[in-house]
């Protein structure tokens, strides 16, 4: 199975990172959602919620497995979440 890599910013709109969501799982994707930073794990966080909200209608469940993953941003290591997001 392929996996979709969707970077999350601090103004990443929820909402539409949603529909990305839905629309790569229904397409038989997992989806891993990069995001440093307070701001952007929590817009990534919402939009995963919102996506479990579209797909449940559809008798989809989306579940998340977060973790962390290191990588140089502008020459500085960071260390970003990775949200991996599939059906079950």
């Amino acid at each position: 199975m392929r996996a979709q890599i969707m970077r999350v910013r601090t103004d990443s709109a929820p909402q539409k990172v949603a529909g990305a969501i839905l629309y790569e799982v229904q397409e038989g994707s997992d989806v891993q959602l990069h995001a440093i930073g307070a701001g952007a794990v929590n817009q990534a966080l919402k939009a995963i919620a919102i996506a479990r909200g579209f797909a449940a209608p559809q008798g989809m469940d989306l579940i998340c497995i977060p973790g962390f993953f290191d990588i140089e941003n502008n020459g500085e290591p960071r260390t970003a979440m990775r949200l991996i997001v599939k059906t079950v």
